[in-house]
């Protein structure tokens, strides 16, 4: 480990390759639906950047200017899945298949927990590692406000939203990323422990309890 790189930062390098994966299964939606993913994945490494590369966050990040480059990584990411995602709503019926994207992805996130051995006995335990993967900007963006904290319940709002801008810059309505969003976290709660569920109480509120 660097001696300037703390856990956080290796923790949101972990966050946003794991979005990157999401990304990359589109790649093969798109190629599989018969689209030009070469000239397109082209386009998105000119607007807005090459994808981070799967290597020692130690040997790629800018130790210069940490905080800044992993804002930009989390940037970067973010406009090439949306701009990917509005590329593939131009297909007819392709929502299903997009949708099984992100309930692949839960499910691939919860065997990954199982197979580290990471408890996840209560509700707290899977808020946290709900928060080991799911991307929402920086720590600082301090996006989500916690309500309860029990551990047959969990229930927290999303404070403010970082992801709006740059969905809504593809037109595509944000709340279609978050419905998106749900269906990862749903499946992801069921898979690492069917003990608990996750539900959306609102457009803002969430909740991850116990239902047996």
């Amino acid at each position: 480990m660097s001696l300037f790189l703390g856990k956080i930062h290796y923790w949101m390098f972990n966050k946003i390759i794991w979005f990157q994966n999401l990304e990359v299964e589109l790649e093969k939606l798109a190629k599989n639906e018969g689209l030009n993913t070469e000239e397109i994945l082209k386009k998105l490494d000119e607007r807005y950047g090459r994808k981070v590369e799967n290597r020692p966050l130690e040997e790629i990040i800018d130790q210069g200017n940490i905080h800044g480059w992993l804002q930009d990584r989390i940037t970067i990411a973010e406009n090439r899945l949306s701009a990917l995602t509005a590329e593939l709503l131009k297909i007819e019926d392709i929502n299903e298949k997009i949708e099984e994207i992100y309930i692949s992805q839960g499910t691939a996130a919860a065997e990954e927990v199982k197979g580290n051995n990471k408890a996840a006995e209560d509700a707290i335990a899977i808020y946290n590692l709900v928060n080991d993967y799911i991307l929402d900007g920086m720590p600082c963006d301090r996006v989500n406000l916690i309500i309860e904290y029990e551990e047959d319940k969990v229930l927290w709002e999303r404070r403010i939203c970082v992801h709006k801008d740059i969905w809504e810059d593809k037109n595509i309505d944000v709340n279609y990323f978050y419905g998106l969003r749900d269906l990862w976290i749903k499946t992801f709660v069921e898979e690492v422990n069917a003990n608990f569920q996750y539900r959306k109480l609102s457009e803002t509120e969430m909740v991850i309890e116990r239902i047996r």
